[in-house]
């Protein structure tokens, strides 16, 4: 049976090279007869595999020494909590920029550990633009700026770096390795795997060396950068199998020629889906052009009262997981990494003929 159109925002599509892959190795890995989630996390053979993919990951984003990487348990909202403990007192204050719904959830768990302030926000217009940076109202003794460059539920992404004379702090779970970064302009970076990485319950999180010291005395040692650093990830036991597929897809892409190679065909990808919704009374895109995410593209029916004949329609072309977030509605197309060109052609080959038959 042919693999389906998977448009999930996560847990999203992995590369098929790396699926199978795994299911090759899965019941006799390296010759040891055994998989590679049966062994030791402490022995020679899976320290080989996190070191690998850590040398890989950075070559991929050109991370320096001066960084932290860090493989971690749990999703990118454990880090909601993680980035205030890690970082400032209960007393201190922190600036987060509100662009959608994770920005907003990360603002709510970061004011339950310290003071976080609003310093902007696009709610009111239903986060259909990035807050410009003239608009900001930092404050004056902020210990981090946090904010989210790609928000997944809305389809919004930054086209620029907030520059900030704080540390700056971004939730890179949607778009971490879509494309080049410069990782110097950020002192921390954490990401969700199931979007670009891996699968689900591996967190990355890179962090600049020099602020491993300012975690607070009574931050949890499971939530300590600190701590996983000075035990390379290891403190407890790892999510292994998880590790061991992100480094077969860092492996991917660098196969393909790096994050350069990749950006390219996403946005051939995501150029192809706007155009076709630009292009059409039937369809809409809520969000500010030039705040547009290449990774996740919600869009409209004029008719609302086809959105289910649309989802029913399209999962019988084996088009799977278009339903938009339930806060937002619609539709939404996630065209990560690992979702192949063919896939885009096929989606938007569907929604000229469905719109043709309905519009």
């Amino acid at each position: 049976m042919a693999r389906a159109h998977n448009f999930c925002a996560g847990p999203a599509a992995l590369p098929e090279p790396v699926l199978a892959r795994a299911q090759a190795e899965l019941l006799d890995w390296r010759g040891l007869g055994c998989s590679v989630m049966e062994v030791s996390h402490r022995s020679a053979e899976f320290m080989a595999v996190i070191e690998a993919a850590e040398a890989s990951l950075r070559r991929l984003l050109s991370i320096s020494d001066d960084y932290a990487v860090l493989f971690l348990q749990g999703g990118a909202s454990q880090q909601f909590s993680a980035v205030p403990l890690n970082l400032a007192s209960a007393t201190d204050t922190a600036d987060y920029v509100v662009s959608g719904q994770w920005s907003k959830k990360a603002l709510s768990e970061g004011g339950r550990l310290l003071q976080a302030k609003a310093v902007a926000s696009s709610e009111a217009a239903s986060f259909s633009y990035v807050p410009a940076q003239t608009t900001w109202q930092l404050s004056d003794n902020a210990r981090y700026c946090h904010y989210c460059p790609n928000e997944t539920i809305g389809g919004l992404a930054f086209p620029w770096i907030p520059s900030v004379p704080v540390p700056l702090v971004a939730d890179m779970s949607s778009v971490l390795l879509a494309g080049p970064l410069d990782v110097n302009q950020f002192d921390v970076i954490y990401a969700g795997a199931q979007k670009n990485i891996g699968p689900a319950g591996l967190t990355l999180v890179i962090v600049r060396r020099s602020l491993l010291s300012q975690l607070r005395a009574d931050c949890p040692a499971s939530l300590s950068w600190q701590l996983a650093a000075e035990n390379q990830s290891m403190a407890n036991t790892p999510p292994t199998f998880a590790i061991y597929l992100a480094g077969l897809v860092f492996e991917w892409l660098e196969g393909l020629g790096g994050l350069s190679a990749i950006e390219t065909l996403n946005q051939r990808k995501a150029t192809k889906l706007y155009a076709l919704i630009d292009s059409s009374d039937f369809y809409s895109n809520p969000i500010e052009p030039s705040d547009r995410s290449i990774m996740n593209i919600p869009f409209t029916l004029a008719d609302p009262a086809l959105d289910n004949r649309f989802l029913a329609e399209a999962e019988q072309q084996n088009l799977l997981n278009l339903k938009g977030h339930r806060s937002v509605g619609g539709m939404r197309a996630s065209i990560y990494n690992a979702v192949p060109e063919s896939s885009v052609d096929a989606l938007c080959a569907f929604m000229t003929t469905f719109e043709q038959r309905y519009g």
